[in-house]
């Protein structure tokens, strides 16, 4: 009987990933990037966000195209609901760099997908961020991340996999770590 291995193909170009480890592991002064985002305001509370370039390695390298987002606030909140809300779409970034993640850890353990979804859901109180009570936090009491992953793997493979992801993710450190945040005016 012969057994035939079909190669792992999660969309992750696993080569260019570990020859950039290895660089960063032989250069580590290499690993500072800058990422940069702007926002401008459009009317009421809609703004349009948008990210063109960052830098790495020494330089500025700009993506292949601008990358923005419209922002807004829902009706319920007397606003025209033009866009996601600017706490959303750090949802969204904290389900994308999660399931990335979960996709390059996988392939680095050689592990097919054939699907992943992250379901988020986070607690606000708009007390807080209404000014109506000083006591209540303005950003989320608590978020949830629920995965649904098809794979061939156990499910302590798949735990595993999701916990390594968690583990490397720059948005959960975000969620989880104090920030140093510097807000100015420019004059």
């Amino acid at each position: 009987m012969s057994v035939s291995t079909k190669p792992i193909d999660n969309g992750i170009n696993l080569p260019a990933i570990l020859e950039a480890r290895q660089m960063l592991t032989d250069a580590p002064e290499a690993g500072k990037f800058l990422w940069r985002a702007s926002s401008t305001w459009k009317n009421g509370t809609h703004c349009y966000s948008r990210c063109e370039k960052f830098n790495a390695f020494g330089e500025d390298h700009p993506h292949r195209q601008e990358y923005g987002v419209e922002m807004d606030h829902p009706e319920l909140f007397a606003s025209e609901d033009n866009g996601a809300t600017p706490i959303e779409i750090v949802m969204l970034g904290l389900a994308g760099c999660l399931t990335a993640g979960v996709a390059s850890v996988a392939t680095m353990r050689d592990i097919q997908l054939r699907s992943v979804t992250a379901t988020l859901e986070g607690d606000m109180d708009l007390l807080g961020v209404m000014g109506i009570d000083p006591e209540v936090r303005n950003g989320f009491s608590a978020v949830r991340v629920v995965f649904d992953i098809d794979a061939d793997a156990s499910p302590e493979d798949i735990e595993a996999i999701v916990a390594q992801s968690q583990k490397r993710s720059a948005v959960y450190d975000l969620f989880v770590n104090p920030t140093n945040v510097i807000v100015e005016v420019k004059k």
